[in-house]
């Protein structure tokens, strides 16, 4: 079966289900309302060969905020549900992703400890029908509710719809790197016994 998670979450603003499996294909069936966000989960599963399904229904009639941010928040919950007690991960990973105009840098530490830093700057406010200041903020949820210390940095790049899909790919990338099962890893890799 694989490491999966599934998680039901219903709020006064959003309702979702979402079924992720870290030792995926890379298929997806998503839908969140957010047309360029379907876009961008769908090339997260696909590029971090992760199996998810996610549909979310959101009060988009106030604005993309709440569907974003919540979807982040079940993802990096989902994430943590699937790793169980992360015996043998590699708990760390890193890409440097380039596409087209773009480079990007992601470096993620399974630690259980959240930390986030996001350094870019998007040249417009809106990609599609998603706001642009909702990535950081989809991609802080995902760090916090996951417990991993996410690190994403716009290294070169002047289209925003490029920037975007860059980050989503170099986080699948590197997502896809940090929970791998590593042969060499006893236990856990940590000093401490847990991670």
């Amino acid at each position: 079966m694989g490491r999966v998670a599934s998680i039901n979450r219903k709020t006064k603003e959003t309702t979702i289900a979402m079924t992720l499996c870290l030792d995926g294909s890379g298929s997806s069936d998503i839908s969140t309302g957010i047309g360029f966000f379907d876009h961008m989960l769908e090339g997260f599963s696909r590029h971090g060969f992760f199996d998810l399904d996610c549909h979310i229904d959101g009060d988009l009639q106030v604005d993309g905020h709440h569907t974003v941010e919540d979807a982040g928040i079940v993802l990096g919950e989902a994430i943590r549900q699937a790793l169980g007690d992360k015996r043998g991960i590699s708990r760390y990973g890193s890409c440097i992703l380039p596409m087209d105009d773009c480079l990007i840098l992601c470096a993620i530490d399974l630690s259980g400890r959240p930390y986030f830093r996001f350094d870019g700057t998007f040249p417009v406010e809106r990609i599609g029908g998603l706001d642009t200041e909702l990535i950081r903020e989809f991609f802080y949820a995902v760090s916090y509710s996951g417990g991993m210390n996410l690190h994403l940095k716009l290294l070169d790049g002047s289209n925003a719809h490029h920037m975007a899909e860059a980050m989503f790919k170099a986080f699948a990338k590197a997502l896809d790197q940090a929970v791998s099962l590593d042969p060499r890893v006893v236990d856990v890799l940590s000093t401490k016994g847990s991670l």
